[in-house]
């Protein structure tokens, strides 16, 4: 059995996992899907002082509380700068990593680092519209769950001490190829030229859980071996 901790992109919150969530639990894994910080159903925590480093410590607390020491990381979107920072803090506690098309961070940078100049745009239109503190999601294809973001999340630079490159765990990155003005193309052509990395392309757009759950489940139930 592998302990699978499921972390969502931004403007999202556990729920989204739900379809990946059932079926590793129907193949008799633990899963324990995450909400951050001033997101979704913890929206009401939303403050100027919610940032990346909060969303690592809420990674950290669950594994510390519930004493995961095999955890297989499953990050989608913006998640991906929050599991690279747990991982690099607590390696030890890592069995494996997957990035479903997901920001996969070098030291030093921020979302916003990443990202092209239309997400670049995106994120400062929609912190304009939440008062300068939030990132509001725009687009009409969003779940009605959805929520406005915690904006420092996506500016905060990562900072990473190389143990996350140092683990010698499974590590598995998903490039949804139909994602519209996708703005991880430079991750994807970075990951393919890595050995220490197994990169698949799937012919959908970014919302993998709906798109292609089965093959989602299949990867996430590969990495944990």
């Amino acid at each position: 059995m592998a302990t699978f901790v499921l972390i969502p992109g931004a403007l999202h919150g556990g729920w989204w996992y739900r379809p990946l969530t059932e079926g590793l639990r129907a193949a008799g894994h633990e899963v324990y899907p995450v909400t951050l910080t001033g997101v979704s159903e913890r929206g009401h925590l939303n403050t100027l002082a919610v940032d990346l480093e909060t969303h690592i410590q809420d990674v950290l607390g669950l594994l510390e509380a519930e004493q995961v020491t095999d955890a297989v990381l499953v990050s989608h979107s913006y998640g991906g700068m929050v599991a690279s920072g747990v991982a690099d803090r607590a390696p030890e506690r890592i069995a494996g990593l997957v990035y479903a098309d997901a920001f996969v961070p070098r030291d030093g940078e921020s979302a916003y680092d990443i990202v092209n100049d239309v997400w670049k745009q995106r994120y400062l239109a929609g912190a304009a519209a939440g008062g300068g503190r939030t990132l509001v999601g725009l687009h009409p294809a969003l779940d009605p769950r959805a929520t406005v973001h915690p904006l420092a999340t996506l500016l905060q630079p990562i900072r990473l001490t190389g143990a996350v490159d140092a683990l010698d765990v499974p590590r598995v990155y998903l490039h949804a190829e139909r994602f519209e003005d996708t703005p991880l193309l430079d991750t994807v052509a970075r990951l393919r030229t890595d050995p220490a990395w197994t990169v698949h392309t799937l012919p959908v757009g970014h919302d993998l859980v709906r798109e292609a759950p089965e093959e989602l489940l299949k990867l996430a139930l590969a990495a944990a071996g």
